[in-house]
């Protein structure tokens, strides 16, 4: 295979992924729901107590730009933010009811897609994928 093909796939799958993510969150009760909304959400949910500054550093976006986004999803009932005890400049972030039910539905979807992928792979073959895959982690880890 040669690396042109191998971009190629890279870059539709990217593109797939992300206008599947969106198309499935329009067609469902969560329609309310951006995929940009989606990833902060993800975000909140990967971590306990998160802080808006950890998840704007995590999505490689402004304080500003994740602020208006948890305005939105505090409006709309998927988050909730609480002052520190300790310190009340500080606030943490967490997920409400509606919130988590969406973040364990997205999180299905993510696990249905490597199941898909892995499927019928033998113990070889999964092992060069998985290397394959670290390798585009690390270099992009490095571009960020």
């Amino acid at each position: 295979m040669d690396n042109r093909l191998v971009n190629e796939y890279l870059t539709q799958i990217f593109n797939n992924v992300l206008v599947i993510e969106e198309s499935s969150l329009r067609s469902s009760r969560f329609s309310d729901v951006s995929i940009k909304e989606m990833h902060t959400i993800d975000a909140i949910g990967a971590r306990n107590n998160a802080t808006p500054s950890e998840v704007a550093k995590e999505l490689m976006v402004t304080l500003g730009t994740v602020t208006t986004s948890l305005n939105n999803l505090e409006r709309k009932g998927y988050i909730e933010r609480t002052r520190s005890i300790v310190d009340r400049r500080v606030v943490h972030l967490s997920l409400t009811q509606k919130g988590r039910l969406l973040y364990r539905l997205h999180g299905r979807f993510h696990r249905n897609m490597v199941d898909r992928i892995t499927e019928g792979m033998n113990p070889e073959e999964f092992k060069v994928m998985r290397k394959g895959l670290e390798n585009l982690y690390k270099f992009l880890e490095e571009l960020k």
